[in-house]
């Protein structure tokens, strides 16, 4: 079932990838895969494989692979993606010796996959279950882990029809969990190989943030005479959340925004221009000038939100109308209070940082005018909700180091 299941898949890929540019580029990757791990795996070396979905789960794994590169460099690092946005934003990672997609999990693949890759620990980020490549591993008797992991009773290995999928986490050597609600409900399903390390997503921030990568352009847009007003940052906006946004900017010169939507096409960009009504400007056609009489400063490209950050008081982040918001640690890490829409549900540190008095989610134009209005009224509640935001970042630290601890001694230190 599970391999009809896959051949569906890639044949619905091949089938929209003439009109679909993500579909087409992932194609167009596997394609390469085998010969870039013939022509980059160094036979005599020693590879720890990371594998991450998209580009968030990287990020999360990103901690992990730059300790082991720094203080295991006997180690070489072949890093994997699934998705295009993970792929194609990070293929050139210096971090990394090897980059490539991974192809569909048939077996076939998975077989000349692993022949050519010959990793001697697997390291999965999040999610990614493939059950093909996760069986081939076991029996190949190489160590795999999944850092960061999260379950919830409703994913498909806990369900009553889920057996044969459920089966699949037996391929794990150990899980490194989030927090105790995963750690229970494995341990309802007799696995007890789990440690609770916390989320690796914290020491990525924190250490994005420690980095003041400077940008010339932000800081002109933000310059300090015009502290007097709030500055605010919407990252990875959509629509459903720009209409909640942007009425309120128009008619409140009090605050001044920079908005990074989650998608950059002209089209979109355009449209998003379009709905503001005072000054704006487009980051990538931005001079010291028109940053000067700009209101508003639209993000057209990719790779700088998380900087961007650090140059705001409060944050707005966006996708909670859709399928789910994006990352709200990025900006809490600043000491910055941070709004987002409705659909949290499924995110625990945005309902921690609600929680801890860091985060508020808004249901709609009121909801939104009424907080930020707040914060504009009463610098001291702005603050204070900031520095609450921030000691819960600070709290939940240390997650990489205890991953390192654990897997270095029983999988690193002599070949197998």
């Amino acid at each position: 079932m599970y391999d009809i299941a896959i051949a569906l898949y890639a044949f619905i890929v091949r089938l929209v990838s003439p009109f679909n540019k993500k579909a087409k580029k992932m194609l167009a990757g596997q394609q390469k895969t085998f010969s870039v791990l013939a022509e980059n795996i160094d036979p005599e070396a020693r590879y720890i494989w990371f594998h991450a979905a998209s580009l968030g789960e990287f990020e999360q794994g990103r901690p992990l692979i730059e300790k082991i590169r720094a203080e295991k460099p006997e180690y070489k690092i072949l890093l994997t993606f699934f998705s295009p946005s993970g792929y194609e934003i990070r293929k050139d990672y210096a971090g990394a010796d090897v980059v490539c997609y991974l192809p569909f999990d048939f077996r076939r693949n998975v077989v000349r996959f692993l022949d050519l890759a010959n990793p001697e620990i697997a390291i999965f980020i999040k999610y990614e279950l493939w059950m093909n490549y996760l069986n081939s591993l076991k029996a190949r008797h190489i160590p795999t882990y999944i850092i960061s992991a999260i379950f919830h009773p409703n994913q498909i290995f806990f369900r009553r029809y889920g057996s044969c999928y459920r089966n699949v986490l037996n391929n794990y050597q150990w899980f490194f969990v989030q927090d105790d609600q995963s750690m229970n409900l494995l341990k309802r399903f007799n696995h007890h190989n789990i440690t609770v390390t916390g989320d690796t997503r914290f020491d990525r921030v924190y250490q994005i943030s420690r980095q003041s990568k400077q940008l010339p352009l932000i800081e002109q847009f933000v310059r300090r005479t015009d502290r007097m007003r709030l500055i605010l940052i919407a990252g990875s906006t959509w629509d459903k959340d720009e209409e909640i946004l942007i009425p309120y900017f128009n008619l409140h010169p009090e605050i001044k925004l920079i908005i990074a939507p989650h998608e950059t096409t002209e089209s979109r960009i355009a449209e998003l221009q379009s709905r503001i009504t005072r000054p704006s400007v487009r980051y990538t056609q931005a001079c010291e000038d028109s940053i000067k009489k700009a209101e508003c400063l639209i993000i057209d490209c990719i790779g700088l939100l998380s900087a961007i950050y650090r140059y705001g008081d409060a944050a707005y982040i966006g996708g909670g109308f859709g399928a789910g918001i994006h990352n709200v640690l990025e900006a809490a890490v600043y000491g910055m209070p941070v709004l987002f829409g409705s659909n949290y549900g499924k995110f625990k540190e945005a309902i921690e940082l609600i929680v801890c008095g860091g985060a508020f989610p808004v249901a709609n134009g009121e909801d939104f005018a009424a907080r930020i209005s707040s914060f504009t009224a009463c610098p001291q509640l702005l603050q204070s909700v900031g520095e609450k935001a921030k000691n819960y970042v600070i709290a939940n630290l240390g997650a990489t180091q205890r991953i390192f601890e654990a897997v270095i001694p029983h999988s690193l230190h002599s070949p197998l």
